[in-house]
């Protein structure tokens, strides 16, 4: 297990340009639960608490929107060099969207209620001892979500987040 914080920055990318998105980025809380296969692979479920995000558009706030990001990776875990304990993985991100509050003027905005999309992530043990280590990570997800007006497609938004993790793992 291993618990931490992790910077989520989001890409803010926007397939229409004349409706560019603009989302907060911010620290939150990492739960990551491994279950290891052997000394090299295992399977990692990365967990959070339910965030929510303020969006603006060109400098003009439109309001927020929750969302809660599980993943699932397989890792690959390198042979230790020391202390050093190197791995990489790739996995599936699953977002669940909601509580979208978003509008221009008096138009509501809609978001889509989820999204699927890959996820890869490379980072390092440092043990500290048999049990505990210094855990470093960066992680990639691709999170889209189409942005509605009346029914009518504005654009989607391609919020694409870096996450850069630090925290401590503990090994049963």
């Amino acid at each position: 297990m291993r618990v931490g914080a992790t910077w989520l920055e989001t890409v803010d990318k926007s397939t229409n340009s004349a409706v560019p998105v603009e989302i907060e980025d911010k620290l939150i809380p990492e739960l990551d639960i491994t279950y290891a296969f052997d000394a090299n692979w295992s399977a990692e479920l990365v967990l959070s608490v339910p965030q929510e995000h303020t969006v603006k558009s060109a400098g003009t706030s439109l309001g927020s929107f929750k969302h809660l990001p599980p993943t699932l990776l397989a890792k690959y875990t390198f042979d230790p060099i020391g202390s050093f304990r190197p791995y990489v993985g790739a996995g599936v991100n699953f977002t669940l969207i909601f509580d979208d509050d978003l509008a221009v003027g008096a138009t509501r905005l809609k978001l889509d209620n989820f999204s699927v999309g890959p996820a890869v992530q490379a980072g390092f043990d440092w043990a500290l001892n048999e049990a505990w280590s210094l855990n470093f990570d960066v992680k990639r997800i691709m999170l889209r979500t189409d942005v509605e007006a009346a029914g009518v497609k504005l654009t989607e938004a391609r919020l694409d987040p870096w996450l850069y993790s630090v925290g401590l793992r503990y090994a049963f």
